[in-house]
């Protein structure tokens, strides 16, 4: 959505938007910069510009290269078992892609809460390891099981995005 020029073409300054709207000018220079407005905000400026909400929700979600996201949502299977590398090939891939959406970003907070969560889980079981005398490859074995078990998500949540367009696992929040 391009709110600069949607605000040009009604013939508005930014301050003139940011009265008729009752959001701050900065907010409105950060939004024409490229940041996505959201909730409140969205519906101000739509009501503020005469613009039906809809419309401009389907212009958002037109600028998805979902091939190029269905990438980045895969680039994490190829790194799994490289420490953080399953968060910055898909952030360079983004980059590069031009692709900062909610989908993109809930892929990347998706992977970021995973990568922590896994090593917290492998550390706690090299100690447990030692604690209950279990086999030397008790941690190994559950890094594997971490590893296959978010293969599966980064599967599933492709094969969503290609039939579904949207996320089968995501999260309530982003970390990004």
């Amino acid at each position: 959505m391009n709110i600069k020029s949607l605000r040009e073409q009604k013939h508005l300054t930014q301050e003139e938007l940011a009265r008729e709207s009752g959001i701050s000018i900065r907010t409105i220079q950060r939004i024409e910069a490229g940041q996505e407005p959201k909730g409140h905000t969205l519906k101000v400026l739509a009501k503020a510009l005469e613009l039906d909400l809809t419309s401009i929700n389907k212009k958002a979600t037109a600028k998805r290269n979902y091939s190029l996201i269905k990438i980045i949502n895969l680039s994490s299977a190829f790194v799994l078992s490289i420490p953080l590398l399953n968060v910055l090939l898909p952030l360079t891939i983004m980059y590069f892609g031009k692709q900062f959406n909610d989908i993109t970003k809930q892929i990347l907070s998706l992977q970021i809460l995973w990568s922590t969560v896994s090593l917290f889980i492998f550390i706690l079981a090299s100690f447990l390891k030692n604690s209950l005398n279990l086999s030397h490859r008790f941690p190994l074995w559950v890094l594997l099981v971490f590893i296959i078990i978010n293969m599966v998500i980064i599967l599933i949540n492709a094969a969503s995005l290609g039939k579904k367009k949207k996320l089968f696992f995501k999260l309530n929040f982003n970390v990004i």
